[in-house]
């Protein structure tokens, strides 16, 4: 308390000083020292605001920000910081308000990277010529440094390519899964199985394992799901996290089940919990069926070139289980993550390496799915000309080389994050975790895709 009185006292000697020479022109200063009051203290929520905004903290720093904009309502900046919380809550409606708002409330010395908060908006929910128009308006009035770190151009390249996209007919059409599969809050990953009878999927929904949240981004640990068919209801009936010991009170996600639904692989990560032993980050790890038809408790795989105290996850295996693609972040400050691939060894792993770097690339590759043969590997990615956000592709291992990635375009593909592509030729159908928004927010959401006419070799 006495750090923000010490502030307020600070920026109130600065506005007086202001006031003072505003008066001694002519101008008229404010009716009272309330108003002065009330401005160095919402200086002073903002300033708390981006502190916890720049931990990741965005419900805590849009706390503050609307405490400043209660302060002094006049405030492009409390407004403009409103709607850059609610762009990385996913709220892309209210941080399309905000930011116009923001920009229309002092259009001459707003911060000019309002542009690019307004074009990301109108990206994510569609309007895709205003999304292009604030991108150039971006780069017109932003240094070439700052548009190049904030990927200006590459924006552009997306509402570019996603404009081309729209001018051909949909091949495919993305449905929304019905039943419990599907809630307020996050749900990704679907894996099927049993001739599509039983989908296994990750949620952080309120009744997660232990009821807790991650400290980091302040929304519920995930666990692993099961849903059943329901003829009947033509729906997925109830979901349940109690599935044997797959379940912990940290993060727990199935990413691969084998074909004999007897084994899988998972990926772990207890490091926030207050417990003796945790998890060096997320780390991979295998996980096999019990005779009384639940999961036994994961055993982390013990190779140093897999699991390390980086991000590792998002595993995915051929149906013979030799072969292993996984997600890690090891090299981040070059690359953010990169998809690595390793062979077993008899009953142990080989030496994990990088996939080259023109399937991986300087953004993010997640969520690879390797079909059951091995030759083609379908994954998200940022770091290509997609629609927008990650983006899925499909690329061929041709033994000795890999091919060149294949964007699945619209119908698969949104101008938002689409991730956890699973493709079943048994049932001639793709699963895929895309942004449901509604109104003015979005949450993750599984979606289905006939994929009816889907040829890989073409």
């Amino acid at each position: 308390m006495t750090q923000f009185y010490t502030y307020v006292l600070t920026i109130l000697c600065l506005l007086s000083a202001s006031e003072a020479n505003a008066f001694d022109n002519g101008r008229t200063p404010p009716d009272s020292t309330t108003s002065v009051v009330d401005k160095a203290a919402a200086a002073y929520f903002i300033e708390e605001g981006k502190t916890f905004f720049s931990k990741g903290l965005m419900k805590n720093a849009l706390i503050k920000f609307r405490e400043a904009t209660n302060k002094d309502a006049n405030s492009w900046k409390a407004i403009y910081w409103v709607g850059q919380c609610h762009y990385e809550l996913n709220n892309y409606g209210y941080a399309l308000t905000y930011a116009k708002t923001a920009l229309k409330m002092n259009p001459e010395k707003i911060n000019k990277e309002i542009y690019v908060l307004l074009g990301e908006s109108h990206h994510r929910v569609g309007n895709i010529d205003s999304a292009l128009a604030n991108y150039e308006l971006a780069l017109e009035n932003l240094s070439k440094s700052r548009a190049k770190v904030l990927l200006v151009e590459h924006h552009i390249k997306e509402c570019q390519f996603a404009l081309e996209q729209k001018k051909s007919p949909e091949k495919y059409k993305k449905v929304r899964l019905q039943g419990d599969v599907n809630s307020g809050f996050d749900d990704y990953g679907a894996i099927i199985r049993d001739s599509g009878k039983t989908v296994y999927f990750i949620s952080r929904r309120s009744n997660t394992t232990g009821g807790g949240m991650n400290p980091d981004d302040q929304r519920f640990f995930e666990d692993t799901y099961k849903a059943t068919w329901s003829e009947e209801d033509e729906e997925w009936g109830d979901a349940t996290n109690q599935i044997g010991k797959i379940n912990s009170n940290g993060f727990d996600a199935i990413n691969y089940i084998s074909p004999d639904g007897q084994s899988g692989v998972m990926t772990l990560n207890t490091t926030t919990l207050d417990i003796s032993k945790t998890t060096k980050g997320s780390d991979i790890a295998e996980v096999k069926m019990s005779n009384k038809g639940t999961w036994n408790s994961p055993k982390i795989i013990k190779n140093k070139s897999i699991n390390t105290s980086f991000f590792e996850g998002s595993a995915t295996l051929t149906s013979d289980g030799n072969t292993m693609y996984f997600v890690t972040d090891r090299k981040g400050e070059k690359s953010s993550t990169d998809i690595y691939m390793v062979l077993r060894n008899g009953k142990s792993w080989g030496t994990a390496t990088p996939l080259p770097m023109h399937v991986n690339t300087e953004g993010r590759e997640t969520t690879p799915c390797v079909t059951p043969d091995g030759r083609f590997l379908f994954y998200s990615s940022d770091g290509l000309t997609g629609m927008g956000g990650l983006d899925v592709y499909v690329v061929e291992n041709l033994g000795d080389s890999w091919g060149e990635p294949l964007n699945l375009g619209a119908g698969i593909n949104s101008v938002n994050n689409d991730t956890h592509f699973y493709y079943s030729p048994e049932l001639n159908k793709a699963f895929i975790s895309g942004y449901e928004i509604v109104r003015k927010k979005a949450s993750i959401d599984i979606y289905e895709i006939d994929m009816t006419g889907f040829n890989l070799t073409k």
